[in-house]
């Protein structure tokens, strides 16, 4: 997006050096990068980057409201609906696409937002690779709010761990080994010191949960939650009647406490008027829909990975719902080809990472990833065979 940077890293771009860095980028943990890395990353100059974070700040306006609980009340299915919620999520995404407006003009849009951790980790370790092997100049950042390194593993290890030692403390997921954003758990354990445990190793004493670390076994009193409560459900009957023990009244703290996945959301969108923010409404508080609905996105509120998202809608789609309550449609935004690569654009999508700490009145913006897609849709599915594509981080301008 910066041209002369473009311009300057794709003369200089050669498969060598990016062979050679994907062979280190793997080379602490062999074979856990399951997803596409691009031969890029983004740079982005102050001016657009001003213009995500009053997007974000404007949104996180919404979610500090004295009201946001009551608004979202409905939020959260009854049946995944677990006790003890706090009161915020201590970390929040916000997903923009860069987009074309009507005027031919660059700008960012909403594409969802989730009160869930992301690559929160693994993205420490992409910049400090990306640096070694490409030049990056030294007044672009991949940290946001004068973060570094050192500042940024801080506060995530503060947030995670809490009050605790960090051997009371988990990280927790279904099946971890095999989850495609496994490198972050591993991260994740490097930076915090925390263990990473399965679902289905839970030893469940009353109140109390228990992990066994080399046969010992060892009281969990804080848990950072990986789990997806709509990838719970698509599991065997042994792993769902295992997960019913997280709806249970736990001696536990939770960071995220699952039921913020749901609050922010989605679910959350139509509340937000913003320029940056595509218009979205409840499918069933909606009188009279729009007559260019293929300018339209049909969107189910719960649902695991994207599915049963409609792209080109038609009143038959519409139709078909059974549970409009439960849908959402939003106005389709335009992705901008922005990047340049030596055959076609990509497009863009970036992810604003947010860390919110007990004790603090709002969150702060702290890091980010990127992913950049040739298909019609960002996704492994619709990039497969292109290059130039796949997963990355932006370099903002300071």
């Amino acid at each position: 997006m910066v041209s002369s940077i473009r311009q300057s890293f794709n003369s200089s771009f050669t498969e060598e050096k990016y062979q050679s860095f994907l062979k280190e980028l793997n080379s602490k943990h062999s074979g856990a990068i399951e997803f596409r890395v691009a031969e890029t990353p983004i740079f982005i100059d102050k001016s657009f980057k001003e213009k995500v974070l009053a997007a974000c700040e404007n949104i996180v306006d919404l979610i500090t409201q004295y009201n946001f609980k009551t608004l979202t009340s409905h939020a959260i299915p009854a049946e995944v609906r677990v006790p003890n919620e706090n009161e915020h999520s201590n970390f929040i995404a916000f997903d923009f696409g860069i987009c074309e407006n009507e005027n031919g003009e660059l700008e960012p849009q909403l594409i969802e937002m989730q009160g869930f951790p992301s690559l929160f980790a693994y993205q420490i370790w992409d910049d400090e690779i990306t640096r070694k092997h490409f030049d990056i100049p030294e007044n672009y950042s991949a940290y946001l709010n004068d973060f570094d390194k050192e500042s940024y593993i801080k506060l995530l290890k503060e947030i995670i761990i809490g009050n605790h030692q960090p051997e009371n403390v988990i990280l927790l997921e279904i099946l971890p080994h095999k989850q495609k954003t496994r490198i972050d758990f591993y991260f994740t354990e490097d930076y915090t010191g925390i263990k990473i445990v399965c679902l289905t190793e839970l030893i469940q004493e009353g109140k109390k949960l228990f992990y066994l670390n080399n046969g010992k076994k060892i009281e969990i009193k804080r848990i950072y939650n990986r789990i997806i409560f709509d990838d719970l459900q698509q599991q065997s009957k042994e792993i769902q009647e295992k997960g019913k023990l997280l709806l249970e009244e736990l001696e536990v703290e939770w960071v995220p406490h699952p039921n913020w996945f749901y609050r922010i959301s989605k679910y959350t969108l139509p509340f937000i008027d913003h320029p940056y923010v595509p218009s979205t409404k409840f499918l069933n508080e909606i009188k009279e829909f729009p007559t260019d609905l293929e300018n339209y996105v049909l969107k189910p509120l719960f649902s695991f990975a994207g599915q049963g998202v409609v792209i080109d809608v038609t009143q038959s789609d519409i139709d078909k719902v059974s549970d409009p309550e439960n849908w959402i449609l939003q106005r389709k935004v335009k992705y901008a080809d922005v990047i340049v690569t030596p055959d076609t654009p990509a497009k863009a999508e970036i992810r604003i990472f947010y860390f919110w700490k007990d004790g603090e009145a709002r969150p702060i913006a702290t890091n980010n990833l990127a992913r950049l897609s040739k298909g019609k849709m960002i996704g492994v599915r619709y990039n497969k065979d292109k290059e130039w594509v796949g997963g990355s981080l932006v370099y903002f301008e300071k």
